[in-house]
């Protein structure tokens, strides 16, 4: 955690563009927890993890619209279809993620 801290204070007072996602909400089995974090850098540089996998490339591509617009966002990831390696369903549940860009 403190290294989540020392980086958001890295990238606030540098000035650099970035956005913080944070899981708010979840439904079912989902791979992180609410307040689960994950910093994305101006340059796709991620720091932290809401989960991994499609569900976190969907809030990171969501995490680079909000760097670019600056307008935070509340999101839905829907892990319902997510499978494993073997086919099998990997998680089965829904996580709400708030965005909001930093430096702005």
């Amino acid at each position: 955690m403190a290294d989540m801290l020392d980086e958001l204070k890295q990238v606030i007072d540098s000035g650099e563009r970035a956005a913080v996602a944070t899981i708010v909400r979840t439904r079912g089995s989902t791979p992180r927890e609410v307040g689960a974090r994950m910093i994305v850098r101006v340059d796709g540089a991620i720091r932290g993890t809401v989960g991994g996998g499609c569900g976190e490339a969907d809030v990171w591509s969501e995490a680079m619209e909000v760097i670019a617009g600056g307008t935070p966002r509340v999101i839905e990831v829907d892990l319902l279809h997510d499978e494993d390696a073997e086919g099998g369903r990997a998680c089965g549940g829904i996580m709400y993620v708030f965005i909001e860009p930093l430096n702005s």
